[in-house]
């Protein structure tokens, strides 16, 4: 195993689902004594809003995992029936909910940045985002902090 080991995670969507595995995988990243940046992009930008990150749902539709036809996840209460099941199962199994995982990230040493292109077409400003965001950083900036190590794209 080599030293300077570095994982880069861009989070694009923002659902509950997808919020979950950057912050496991960067969190046992930490953990392994790898560098860890994550990267919140446009639909991502949810998981780090302080107006949204404690209201993320499980998408029930267009989710092959979920095991159920499309036309059903479509149904009215599907989607807030599936994420209190989620969010149950998270309760058992004591997983952070998305403000703590934030915060354990960060206190962990993983690097947490929000896209500059996201926050200016969706008008937000450092301030509408969770404190734990270093800062607003183009792609190219991303890309210059991701350089040497593996990509995720989530």
């Amino acid at each position: 195993m080599s030293e300077n080991r570095k994982v880069s995670i861009i989070c694009s969507k923002g659902t509950l689902d997808m919020a979950l595995p950057a912050f496991i995988m960067g969190n046992a990243a930490r953990m392994s004594g790898i560098e860890v940046h994550i990267f919140f992009t446009f639909w991502g930008m949810d998981i780090i809003k302080k107006s949204t990150m404690n209201k993320l749902h499980v998408a029930t539709v267009g989710n092959p995992a979920m095991g159920i036809p499309t036309m059903i996840g479509g149904l009215p209460g599907m989607e807030n029936l599936a994420t209190a099941m989620m969010k149950k199962q998270l309760q058992e199994l004591d997983i952070p909910d998305i403000p703590e995982w934030l915060e354990m990230m960060s206190d962990a040493g993983a690097h947490l940045w929000a896209c500059q292109l996201a926050a200016d077409m969706f008008k937000l400003k450092k301030e509408d985002l969770d404190d734990h965001i270093e800062e607003i950083i183009s792609a190219v900036d991303f890309f210059d902090k991701a350089e040497g190590g593996q990509i995720i794209f989530i």
